[in-house]
């Protein structure tokens, strides 16, 4: 089985009232990182998984948070992650 590794950044636009609230949220999903924020509640932030369904997940969370208006992906990558076998090792 192939697996896969998934970065996606994305902006998301928020309330300035909710700001310090969706930094705590975001900071307890799993695989995001916030990069920048503004006190007008603009983010810019990355989720990276093993999965595609993995990012939508927490996408789907992000946008369901109290406070968020929108966000907006902005890149999206996948890159295969390479098993290696034990005569790969170097002793």
């Amino acid at each position: 089985m192939n697996q896969e590794f998934h970065i996606t950044s994305l902006v998301i636009h928020a309330t300035s009232k909710s700001v310090e609230d969706i930094k705590q949220r975001l900071s307890a999903l799993v695989g995001a990182e916030i990069h920048a924020v503004t006190d007008e509640g603009k983010f810019v932030v990355t989720l990276e998984g093993e999965t595609q369904r993995s990012i939508l997940d927490n996408v789907e969370a992000i946008n369901a948070f109290e406070g968020v208006i929108n966000s907006s992906l902005i890149y999206h990558q996948v890159d295969p992650v390479e098993q290696k076998s034990e005569e790969h090792h170097e002793h």
